[in-house]
């Protein structure tokens, strides 16, 4: 294969979850720059119709959005039959729909805490299981799980009062290493990025203020534990996706890729 081929994904299809916006949007512009045609799925669909509207502007790739909350098995099976009925197939997955929570962690309620994991676990686990039996039907796939460099550590409740997140994270990132071995039979490769701290309309608000743009101290606190001194941004995403989902990648799988700016690498001292 030349060089100039290893990105491309020309004829490919691509579902992202939580791809109306944020990471989800980052990545989908990624793929779809390299070729391959998306569903977006997220739970509002105006956000989702706004991505769709622009991706395909820019890149001319066909976007099919289609509304989905990941906690219901009954959502994901009409979603997943949505995307199969308007493609036929599916191969690429991106496990990046997620959600968070704050709270004191000896106030934290068991319903927030239950809500993370269905989310973030038991979701990804539902679709993931339903995409990879049509990606061994069609002879092969790619996984991506949307892992997080608090997945590695503890941390503080100044920086991330959320204690059930770490955890949900930690279960993702073994949960793709044992996917790529059993999947890997039925050439499906299973890989995982675990992002830090990004400036995304999520969390702006927690890492900047809104009226002058300083760091909040959350936001401080994060820059000083980080060596490149930054926050993330599109471009610093998009390129090890786009890696690990194309051809130049095809020896890879099971691996969790760190893409926070040394955050996860510096002891603090």
């Amino acid at each position: 294969m030349k060089l100039q081929d290893l990105f491309k994904l020309n004829g490919k299809v691509a579902l992202v979850t939580g791809g109306g916006r944020g990471i989800g949007k980052f990545i989908a512009t990624g793929l779809a720059e390299a070729g391959a045609d998306l569903i977006l799925t997220s739970r509002k669909m105006k956000n989702l119709e706004a991505a769709a509207l622009e991706i395909e502007k820019e890149s001319g790739v066909k976007v099919f959005p289609v509304a989905c909350d990941v906690s219901k098995a009954e959502d994901i099976d009409s979603m997943v039959k949505a995307a199969m009925d308007k493609f036929g197939r599916i191969d690429i997955l991106v496990n990046n729909a997620g959600a968070t929570w704050g709270a004191p962690t000896l106030e934290f309620p068991l319903e927030k805490w239950d809500q993370l994991f269905n989310v973030n676990v038991r979701g990804v686990w539902i679709l993931t299981q339903k995409v990879a039996n049509i990606m061994k039907k069609q002879g092969g796939g790619n996984i991506i799980n949307i892992s997080s460099v608090m997945a590695f550590r503890g941390s503080d409740e100044l920086a991330h009062p959320a204690v059930p997140y770490n955890s949900t994270k930690a279960a993702i990132n073994l949960l793709t290493m044992n996917l790529a071995v059993k999947l890997a039979p039925y050439k499906i490769r299973v890989n995982a990025i675990a992002p830090g701290f990004f400036l995304t309309d999520q969390n702006r608000f927690l890492l900047t203020d809104k009226a002058t743009g300083a760091l909040t101290a959350r936001g401080h606190k994060i820059i000083d534990h980080t060596p490149m001194a930054r926050f993330g941004g599109p471009e610093d995403l998009v390129g090890a996706t786009l890696w690990l989902l194309s051809p130049a990648s095809q020896f890879v799988t099971g691996i969790v890729v760190p893409i926070d700016g040394g955050f996860s690498a510096y002891s603090g001292v």
